[in-house]
């Protein structure tokens, strides 16, 4: 008897290559239930300056642009394509922690509470989320499902990663703007040799991150000195 054959699944509308991410994640928590599942990342941990922005985005199975892929694989071209796309064609939300919220939760704790207050605020509520990382973050409004290296594995939270990176590098451009002397439209805030020397030469400004070992270490040099004198 002729085995009938297996329908089609939905990651094959848009024909990821072998390495990059693909739909199972998501197929797997649909078949087990779920109406509506979410992608979760971040961008800007690591920088000594701006904002954590975090993005949810919940793909159309039936829409999934093509070659969505981790934010860090891409050019900024590429990603401005894509990010174009996403917002085309899927349930977006964009939150950010500051500065000030990363002092008072520290990174890992203000990521985790943008990321749950990101999915909270996506159109329609979701049924489960995929969080890149390993930790799935409290206060999230459904189960959520964490994915070491989730960016290269899962379209949804490539697509996020790449929302939060063109979203955070904007606002990298308006801190510009607002500190040119920093230039963080070229460095993003991370800890170049012209950031650091730009930092000892000026002083933190209202975009730093007090706590940041660079930072932290500069504030208490000039407190010393100003002791001293």
């Amino acid at each position: 008897m002729a085995r009938k054959p297996k329908p089609a699944p939905t990651a094959e509308l848009f024909s990821p290559e072998a390495g990059f991410p693909d739909f199972s994640h998501e197929e797997m928590l649909l078949a087990r239930g779920a109406r509506l599942v979410a992608g979760v990342d971040e961008a800007g941990r690591g920088p000594l300056a701006g904002p954590v922005v975090v993005s949810a985005v919940r793909l159309d199975p039936d829409n999934i642009p093509a070659g969505l892929n981790d934010s860090k694989k891409l050019t900024a071209e590429r990603r401005e394509e894509l990010f174009e796309a996403i917002m085309a064609s899927a349930e977006v939300a964009v939150v950010s922690a500051p500065p000030s919220e990363i002092v008072a939760l520290n990174i890992r704790g203000a990521t985790l509470a943008a990321m749950a207050r990101a999915v909270r605020a996506l159109p329609r509520p979701v049924d489960r989320v995929l969080v890149d990382g390993r930790d799935v973050p409290p206060g999230l409004p459904c189960p959520g499902l964490a994915l070491i290296g989730g960016d290269g594995r899962s379209v949804s939270i490539a697509a996020a990663s790449i929302v939060a990176k063109v979203m955070r590098d904007r606002m990298c451009a308006i801190m510009d703007c607002d500190a040119p002397h920093f230039g963080f439209s070229g460095h993003k805030g991370y800890s170049t040799a012209a950031h650091l020397a730009a930092l000892d030469l000026h002083g933190p400004c209202r975009h730093h991150r007090e706590e940041f070992a660079p930072v932290a270490a500069l504030l208490v040099r000039r407190t010393v000195v100003a002791m001293v004198d």
